[in-house]
């Protein structure tokens, strides 16, 4: 169902693929939008190693939250900010890319631990935590991607 990677010797290990994703701050979700446009769009994410799922926050309405209730399948995004070899100008980036299904979070109690966790990439201002997860917890809608697939490359620009 899912196609092999085309330049193999560019491939990552599955270990590597969680590093990224646990690490890295943000990704590009890509959904079926309206009209059957694709909608890719710039969002932080938490990576559960428990379940092996990566877990996003939203409001309950929007463009968003429509083509995820129109059809669950997604795709998912994230590279890090590369390096360069000493000597030479070419960057060189890791990326993975996460086929699979989007679930919502039903469980109140589970999304607010869940948007807990994936602010803790960003702070651990606990006050400030705190704070948001009382004032805009009641609105949060947190969903889940459950992995059907996962590859990722490390490509030089060269």
């Amino acid at each position: 169902m899912f196609r092999e990677m085309a330049r193999r010797k560019q491939q990552i290990s599955e270990a590597e693929c969680v590093e990224l994703l646990k690490n890295e701050k943000r990704g590009v979700l890509s959904v079926l939008g309206d009209d059957g446009y694709p909608y890719g769009m710039p969002i932080n994410h938490f990576y559960d190693e428990e379940d092996g799922c990566l877990y996003f926050h939203s409001g309950k309405k929007g463009h968003r939250t429509d083509a995820m209730l129109r059809c669950d399948k997604a795709s998912f995004c994230a590279y890090d900010r590369g390096f360069i070899k000493p000597g030479d100008w070419a960057l060189n980036i890791k990326s993975v890319i996460v086929f699979g299904r989007l679930q919502i979070v039903e469980d109140h109690g589970r999304a607010l631990d869940i948007s807990r966790r994936l602010s803790y990439k960003f702070t651990d201002d606990e006050n400030y935590i705190d704070y948001e997860i009382e004032h805009s917890g009641p609105g949060v809608l947190v969903f889940r991607l459950v992995p059907e697939h996962m590859t990722g490359k490390l490509v030089n620009e060269k």
